[in-house]
């Protein structure tokens, strides 16, 4: 495994470090209508964790991976997030996490509740979870992180929008799970100056994004996607990819 991905700051040493690696899902579940490749079946993450394991590797959530790091021993870990907060993470993903015995952030929208994934045109139509299952996930160890409040593009929204989907999504999921929420994740992985800098004032730890480009940092975090056709093969060489790309950054204190 190239030692880059998972190379955290030494005890006591300062300056940049590598990127942590962070994998992106979504769904998992059904793939047979899956017009933004966002399905994963729970067969295949199985086989990508099976994977990750028997290269000595860890999924864990974000909020695990920062801390490790900054502590010097976030090797062997890498961070696994499923965006949107499909009902079908608890049918689909919480049993394959737990037999791999890996952890994971899920990065929910508490204004959408019970609802579904209104912002995909095409469809399918995917139910979300109910307030009951975020907590169970929150109980069962998974981190619950912010996807902001309704799924909006925060690079478009006006000030009250962008306030509502920062700070009312943090407070409503704090709310709801009795725990600190200190993670956010961008809607359609956008982000730019003011969107990071809303989600630092809001009181996030860290804030994850796909590719930031010249944004990347603690409160824009790259992520690799991780799709259905995403054999050992394909997952060995984003890692590579991943290496040769991402500048060294300064970790989130």
């Amino acid at each position: 495994m190239p030692s880059s991905v998972e190379s955290p700051r030494r005890a006591g040493a300062a300056g940049p470090v590598r990127v942590p690696w962070i994998a992106m899902y979504h769904s998992v579940g059904d793939r047979s209508d899956d017009p933004y490749r966002i399905t994963v079946t729970p067969d295949r993450l199985e086989r990508q964790l099976r994977w990750l394991r028997g290269r000595g590797l860890r999924g864990v959530s974000v909020r695990e991976l920062l801390a490790a790091r900054a502590r010097g021993e976030g090797h062997g870990l890498v961070g696994l997030t499923f965006d949107d907060g499909y009902a079908d993470f608890l049918t689909g993903a919480a049993e394959v996490l737990a037999r791999w015995e890996c952890t994971a952030t899920l990065f929910a929208l508490p204004g959408r509740l019970g609802g579904d994934n209104a912002w995909d045109p095409l469809g399918p139509r995917k139910p979300l979870l109910t307030a009951d299952g975020i907590r169970q996930a929150a109980r069962s160890g998974v981190e619950i992180g912010s996807h902001g409040l309704t799924h909006v593009d925060l690079t478009g929204a006006d000030d009250l929008t962008l306030k509502a989907e920062t700070v009312e999504s943090r407070a409503l999921l704090e709310a709801l799970t009795g725990a600190p929420v200190t993670g956010f994740c961008y809607p359609y992985g956008a982000v730019d100056a003011r969107a990071a800098g809303a989600v630092r004032d809001a009181g996030y730890d860290y804030g994850c994004a796909i590719d930031p480009g010249a944004l990347t940092g603690p409160y824009a975090l790259p992520r690799v996607y991780v799709g259905q056709h995403d054999t050992g093969v394909r997952l060995l060489l984003k890692y590579r990819l991943h290496r040769l790309r991402r500048r060294p950054v300064e970790e989130p204190r």
